[in-house]
């Protein structure tokens, strides 16, 4: 069975401001500019690391004018990447140095997290993992690629309790408990990269509202449709959970579905992959369509914000 998270996707202020600071702050790679399916007159940006495998990617829906979303219970509270353990000093450094609102690293079930906000707030971690320098990574002018972001190391939820969800990763997406500290229960999947979900329980609270800095969903892998076939089937019979059909997300297809907690999943297959329409070395330079909406480009276009890389 595959692993682990396919990627997360937040919401995020404009679009320009969102691919600096992904990309030259946090060097991160753009592996795919395209349009949100649902909505082609905004963006769909992909970040992940240079070889855009499953488990490496942020993405987001840039919106000019969104509203700031509020933290709260049914959401997810921090997205983290992992870098290797050494890598936590120079990262301290650049943040002070990017002016990037940060906090003290802290430890977290024996790893070192330094938690750190983006210019929506969206609430971001990077975690010191030991074992990882061979990692698929590549650096830029300002940051060397040992230090560079490998991929995504997992997320936080916030829910009013863990039972109910933490039987979802469980049962169905391949993850098994791994401990708790505190109010914080873990569960890890067999994948190193993307292999983390931890869920802090906090009882009744505010409930989150969604806008720019929130995480709109989170994927979770799947090798092919029969595997994604599967879980949808044990979502529905042994949980009572039903997904969206199929969708065809040109890189990938998904099913979505609310878990008990609140929190919007998808099931994501780890096909066709990025390449599909480009080819390795030249992902996220050009405006890539799905094919009803490429009659339109033009016109497409002529709405979007001009992005540079």
């Amino acid at each position: 069975m595959t692993q682990g998270l396919h990627h997360v996707t937040a919401i995020s202020g404009p679009a320009r401001r969102n691919l600096d600071f992904y990309t030259r702050t946090l060097g991160l790679r753009l592996v795919k500019k395209t349009v949100n399916f649902d909505d082609p007159g905004s963006y769909h940006l992909y970040y992940g690391n240079d070889a855009a495998g499953p488990g490496s990617l942020l993405t987001f829906f840039p919106w000019e004018h969104a509203a700031p979303g509020r933290a709260g219970i049914g959401e997810t509270q921090e997205t983290r990447f992992r870098v290797p353990e050494a890598a936590i000093g120079f990262w301290t450094h650049r943040l002070i140095a990017e002016a990037v609102p940060h906090e003290a690293p802290v430890r977290l079930f024996g790893e070192t997290v330094l938690a750190f906000r983006d210019p929506d707030g969206m609430r971001l971690a990077l975690v010191g993992v030991p074992g990882i320098e061979g990692e698929p990574a590549a650096g830029t002018d300002a940051i060397p690629a040992e230090a560079a972001i490998r991929g995504l190391h997992g997320v936080s939820l916030l829910l009013r309790e863990a039972g109910a969800t933490g039987a979802i990763l469980t049962d169905v997406l391949g993850f098994a408990e791994a401990g708790r500290e505190g109010t914080v229960l873990r569960y890890r999947s067999g994948s190193g990269i993307g292999g983390l979900v931890d869920i802090r329980e906090a009882g009744e609270f505010l409930p989150g509202r969604m806008g720019a800095g929130s995480v709109h969903h989170i994927a979770f892998r799947a090798a092919d449709d029969a595997e994604q076939a599967a879980m949808r089937t044990r979502l529905a019979e042994t949980h009572g959970l039903r997904t969206t059909e199929q969708q065809d997300r040109n890189y990938f297809r998904s099913l979505y579905f609310r878990e008990p907690g609140g929190v919007l999943f998808e099931i994501a297959t780890d096909g066709p992959g990025f390449t599909v329409d480009e080819p390795l070395a030249d992902l996220g330079r050009g405006l890539k369509l799905p094919a009803q909406y490429e009659p339109y480009r033009q016109e497409i276009e002529a709405r979007l914000p001009a992005l540079t890389d």
